[in-house]
């Protein structure tokens, strides 16, 4: 019994992740991380910057880019050459651990939101935004409103 436990804890720890620390992507596909996921992998040596895709389960938009734009391939490619990409649902309810720091969750407006939703945007609370992050996840810039593939596929080839 004790050996079956401990293949199990091996095989979640490992399940998912590459030899580099990273997390395996398919061909054609985005691998989406958490913000936990992300802040471990900021923590390690890399040199990919962060993508997070900010939204909320309301959100029109945010569902169009997942459809329309984070399904281009060509966009699918870049992302996964360059950058670890992160969803995030600023009203998630669930306490998020970020950088050695737990965010909450509080009423605001009508849904409420995560605290780490409003420090990611900058306090402007807009559907769809992708935030922009180091290696070492500290911000580059904030990106709000709705993006095409080739709008955003410029925007990133454009991002120092």
């Amino acid at each position: 019994m004790k050996y079956i436990v401990c293949f199990l804890i091996v095989g979640l720890f490992s399940f998912g992740c590459n030899n580099k620390g990273g997390y395996d992507t398919k061909d054609g596909e985005l691998t989406w991380l958490t913000i936990e996921q992300a802040s471990e992998i900021g923590q390690a040596s890399n040199d990919k910057k962060f993508l997070v895709d900010v939204y909320t389960d309301w959100c029109g938009w945010c569902k169009v880019m997942d459809k329309k734009t984070f399904t281009d391939p060509e966009l699918i490619k870049y992302l996964n050459d360059n950058f670890h990409v992160v969803k995030f649902n600023a009203e998630q309810k669930e306490p998020v651990n970020y950088r050695g720091k737990t965010y909450e969750w509080m009423q605001s407006g009508r849904n409420g939101v995560n605290t780490l939703g409003i420090e990611l945007l900058n306090g402007r609370l807009s559907y769809p935004t992708l935030v922009y992050l180091d290696s070492d996840l500290q911000p580059i810039t904030v990106s709000a409103g709705y993006k095409t593939p080739e709008l955003l596929l410029t925007e990133l080839k454009n991002l120092k």
